[in-house]
């Protein structure tokens, strides 16, 4: 299974029990494979991390988010998190992020395709003052109102 992906210890000890159910070896596994250095919360939380941020684009919160879902142990994640964003600048990744979104968003920009481009980028892990910041900066981003849509259309 290691040969695969990474775990975390907690992932792998369910996974195992899974699909071994009441086996008394699944412990000495896992006790057997931390000695040898397979299995490492620490690690495995660090490169997982560090991937989210430079692979998927990912910000602060969806990686902690994702860090608990893999069962990481909670001493590990906020370290890992900022270790991830040490070499990375937040706001810069989300500018990036905000310009391919920026690509794919039909003009002209309506107060619901607003709200739904920062919706992505909360889903994606940015903290929402940053996002607001970010959007309130671009000038192609100001919602025209829905009346004034509906006029030029119509010329």
């Amino acid at each position: 299974m290691l040969s695969h992906r990474g775990y975390s210890v907690a992932e792998l000890r369910r996974a195992l029990e899974k699909k071994f159910p009441a086996s008394p070896a699944v412990e000495d596994t896992l006790a057997r494979l931390r000695s040898l250095g397979y299995l490492n919360d620490k690690k495995f939380a660090e490169h997982y991390a560090a991937s989210l941020v430079r692979n998927r684009a990912l910000g602060r919160f969806r990686v902690r988010r994702e860090l608990k879902a893999k069962l990481v142990d909670y001493r590990h994640i906020d370290r890992a998190v900022e270790q991830a964003f040490e070499d990375t600048d937040e706001r810069q990744l989300l500018e990036h992020v905000l310009d391919r979104k920026i690509r794919t968003l039909k003009l002209p920009v309506t107060r619901a395709k607003l709200s739904s481009l920062c919706q992505s980028l909360l889903r994606r892990g940015f903290a929402a003052d940053a996002i607001m910041k970010a959007v309130r900066a671009r000038p192609e981003l100001k919602p025209i109102a829905e009346g004034a849509e509906l006029e030029t259309q119509d010329e």
